[in-house]
This record gives structure tokens, C-alpha cells and sequence, in this order.
């Protein structure tokens, strides 16, 4: 049947979309045998046992993912969920059991602390054996070397064996050799976190750097900020399976319900899992509550929601969000004070409020009663992590008593594609104007001369 040229056209079309991607996974799954005791391993592989002696599991099952070239993809989800076990696949680190995987480009990965070194060389030994690795001449790896030493920036150190590192100083080799050699395609798996806050500044640099010289990023991390700042698409995953994938704000939208188990998921036994309360439970972060007071008045309840009332624990910045609190009143309270406070890690309280200071409820509650209180407002701290505190208070005659506290209540992950600098983002409008140079001539006299002198001035454009 002879082609048409809308046929060709199409032909055409599509191939310059296949070379486009960089990575393409196909309903790729990884599976596990978990023994109960290392004998009933030992008697399988001899062939001594009929009886099945071990339980599946799927670390990851049927996925697929394309990343096209340029992109940068963010993989996100609970532990457990597959990130790492995907992308030591697509390194070729580890062997599906189903499924298959095209890489198009060089890779440059930063998996895990120690992937690719030898504990008893040298760093700068080590950056040579990377080199060689990947398929550099020595003369190709002399050419980097300094590019290599100036980025990871740990001075006389790079002489010494690398057991003697820091992770610190780790990273700051490993990132150095990986973004040095010219990768195509560079992953990166929460390594980052390891280094100082400058390291990891200058890393998200070149990362902007990459994506305009049209490189493509794989980034798995559970700082939902970056992921959310860096990343053009976000996969997210949950036990094995791919939950969906989307804009990083759809996707994280998604991933808070999931931590709290509010996701509802088609699949019965999917939902299932993600109704846990054990998994759910391991997902959360975990505080350390601190409570004391009378008990008159109790906080039987307390949680946050986000502009669309989702439970959840992370607030995008700039975003409203409520804290919720229900208070059980085992005796009657005179003009109870409901109360907010929010810390940053070491402590520090940043900002909250009460009922007194806003005005908004002083009358007295009796015996049995419950009251819910919500406090609206606009998230506009920084990016990072926050601990909320919550109390019921009040005055009995001049007499300041506490009914119930609740210290690091709850820990917020606040969401940030922009930081300023400080605590709270004042929500600066910038305006710059340019100005015009305009050189007047003005004549001056003096007894022995006459003077012409320029005047400049200064204006603003209209």
C-alpha cells in the first residue's frame, strides 16, 4: 500500500519524538524473595525443597516513565515506595525481573554515598578510576581535573584515602567527577542532603545550568521544595507502583494525601495499604509531643488542612492553611484562651497567636462541652521545617493557669520554590527603573577665565 505524504509526515514526526527521549521505562517490575530464614534460601537454590518457601515482594511493579531529553523529572514517595530500586535499573546497577529500559545519552550518577569509590584510594586516585570508569583517556580526565578539584572544593584532603572523609567531603568529590564528565544524563538520589547549605546552593546552580544547556535531570528527594522549584514533571510512586504523574504541585498535592492516608486509590488492595495505619504511621514524620497542664479543658483533637481542606502536614508557601483544634472541657472554664505557636527546629518561636489577642472568643464553657477552634491564615515563612504548638489557657481571678499545652504538636514542611532571606517573606514587589544620562552644557564666569563646565543629570524615563 503506497504512503501518503501525510503517512511520511507522521513517520517523519514520530521519529524526531523518539530521538528526543532520553529515558523510556516499559511496565518495568523488580522482584523480591523474602525467606523467613536463611535455610529455607539455602534449600531452594539446591533444589531441596518443592514447598515455595519464601513471599513475593514487588518493589516495583509494571511501571512506565519517558523522560525526554532537556527535562528535568523529579521522583518522589515514602520510603519504600521504589525510587532507589528504579533508578539503580536505569544505571544498570541492578537487573529487572520484568520489564525493560532505554537509555539514550551518557549517564552521570550520584546514587548513594561510596557508589564507585575505593575506600583505600586517594580522592584524587578515585577521580581518575571514575574517569576510566566511564570511559575517559587519562589525558580527557588531566583536562577536567582542575574543573573537577575547584568545584568539590576540599583542598589537601583530595590526597588523602577517601575512608577518611566526612560524607561531607564525600559528596563534594562525588558530585564534582559527576557533573564534570560531560554527562547527558545526570541522576541524583537525596545525595545532596548530605552537604552544607553553600555545597547545596552551588549543586541547584548547576542544575540550572544543565537544564539550559538542554540536559536532562533525574532527582529523586523528599525536599518537596526543591522538587518543587527544580523539577518540570514529578512521578510519584507508593509501594512499587506509580501513583501518577504531573505538574510537581498536582503531584505533591497528591503525595500529602498519601502520607496521611487520604488518597483514594481505585485499585481495593492499593487502598488497602494506604489506609494502614502502620504504613501511614511510618510515612508521618514523627514528633515528640510534650503535654502538661490541669485538664480541665482538654485537646482531644488537632490537625492541619490546606486551601482545599486536604488533612496534611505540608503548607505551600504563600498558600492558606488552618489549623484545626477540638477542646473537650471536663469542668467549666471562665473565659478560656485557645492558643498557636510556631518554632523552627532549634527552638526558636517565630510567630502565633490566641483568641485574646484576636479577639474573637471569651466567654465561658461548661461542664461536657466541646468546642472546635480554627485558625485561618496565609503561609508566608520561609521554606523548611516548622513545629507547631497548641494550648488552652486562662485567667481564674489575676491567676494565670494552663489547662492543657501541647508542645511540638505537629511538624509542618513548609513549601518553597523561593526563599528570602530570614524567617518570613515580606512579599516584596521589586521595580527597576532605568535611567537616562543627559549632559547639559552650562556656562560659568569667573574673574580670570571663562569656564564652560558639563553638568550631569540625572533622570528617570517617563
Amino acid at each position: 500500500m503506497k504512503k501518503t505524504e501525510n503517512d511520511v509526515t507522521e513517520e517523519r514526526s514520530e521519529k524526531r519524538s523518539e530521538d528526543k527521549i532520553a529515558i523510556h521505562v516499559d511496565h518495568l517490575s523488580k522482584l523480591y524473595k523474602l525467606y523467613d530464614k536463611p535455610m529455607d534460601r539455602l534449600k531452594e537454590s539446591l533444589g531441596l525443597s518443592r514447598k515455595k518457601k519464601y513471599k513475593e515482594h514487588f518493589a516495583l511493579s509494571d511501571v512506565d516513565i519517558t523522560i525526554r531529553q532537556g527535562e528535568c523529572v523529579g521522583i518522589i514517595g515514602t520510603n519504600g515506595s521504589g525510587k532507589s530500586t528504579m533508578l539503580k535499573i536505569i544505571t544498570g546497577v541492578l537487573n529487572p525481573t520484568f520489564g525493560n529500559v532505554t537509555v539514550n545519552g551518557r549517564i552521570s550518577a550520584l546514587l548513594e554515598l561510596g557508589a564507585g569509590f575505593n575506600m583505600e584510594y586517594t580522592g584524587l586516585e578515585n577521580v581518575y578510576l571514575n574517569g576510566t570508569m566511564i570511559g575517559f583517556s587519562k589525558e580527557e580526565i588531566d583536562a577536567k581535573l582542575e574543573s573537577i578539584l575547584e568545584f568539590a572544593d576540599i583542598g589537601e584532603f583530595v590526597h588523602q584515602p577517601v575512608k577518611t572523609y566526612s560524607s561531607g567531603m564525600f559528596v563534594r568529590l562525588a558530585f564534582a567527577v559527576a557533573i564534570n564528565i560531560e554527562p547527558e544524563i545526570l541522576i541524583v538520589d537525596e545525595a545532596l542532603s548530605v552537604g552544607d547549605v553553600f555545597f547545596q546552593a552551588k549543586c541547584y546552580h548547576k542544575f540550572e545550568e544543565f537544564k539550559e544547556m538542554g540536559k536532562t535531570i533525574l532527582f529523586v528527594s523528599h525536599d518537596l521544595s526543591s522538587i518543587s522549584k527544580y523539577c518540570d514533571r514529578v512521578v510519584l510512586l507508593n509501594h512499587g507502583k506509580k501513583l501518577g504523574e504531573g505538574t510537581p504541585k498536582e503531584m505533591i498535592d497528591i503525595y500529602k494525601r498519601v502520607l496521611v492516608g487520604q488518597y483514594a486509590v481505585e485499585d481495593k488492595q492499593e487502598n488497602d495499604l494506604l489506609n494502614d495505619p502502620e504504613l501511614v504511621a511510618a510515612a508521618v514524620k514523627e514528633t515528640h509531643t510534650l503535654e502538661y497542664g490541669s485538664k480541665q479543658a482538654e485537646i482531644i483533637e488537632h490537625y492541619l488542612t490546606d486551601e482545599e481542606g486536604v488533612k496534611t502536614t505540608a503548607v505551600m508557601k504563600s498558600g492558606e492553611f488552618t489549623i484545626h483544634m477540638k477542646v473537650l472541657f471536663h469542668q467549666a472554664v471562665a473565659a478560656p484562651i485557645f492558643a498557636f505557636s510556631i518554632k523552627d527546629i532549634k527552638g526558636t518561636e517565630i510567630t502565633g497567636t490566641n483568641t485574646m489577642f484576636e479577639k474573637a472568643f471569651l466567654k465561658s464553657s461548661k461542664a461536657g462541652e466541646i468546642k472546635q477552634i480554627t485558625f485561618r491564615q496565609r503561609m508566608q515563612l520561609q521554606g523548611g521545617e516548622y513545629l507547631l504548638s497548641l494550648g488552652v489557657t486562662g485567667y481564674e481571678g489575676d491567676d494565670f493557669k494552663v489547662y492543657h499545652r501541647l508542645y511540638d504538636a505537629i511538624n509542618i514542611t513548609v513549601i518553597s520554590d523561593k526563599n528570602t532571606v530570614g524567617y518570613f517573606d515580606c512579599d516584596t514587589q521589586v521595580k527597576i527603573e532605568e535611567l537616562q544620562l543627559e549632559v547639559k552644557d552650562e556656562v560659568k564666569h569667573d574673574k580670570k577665565h571663562d569656564k564652560k563646565d558639563n553638568i550631569i543629570d540625572y533622570r528617570a524615563n517617563a
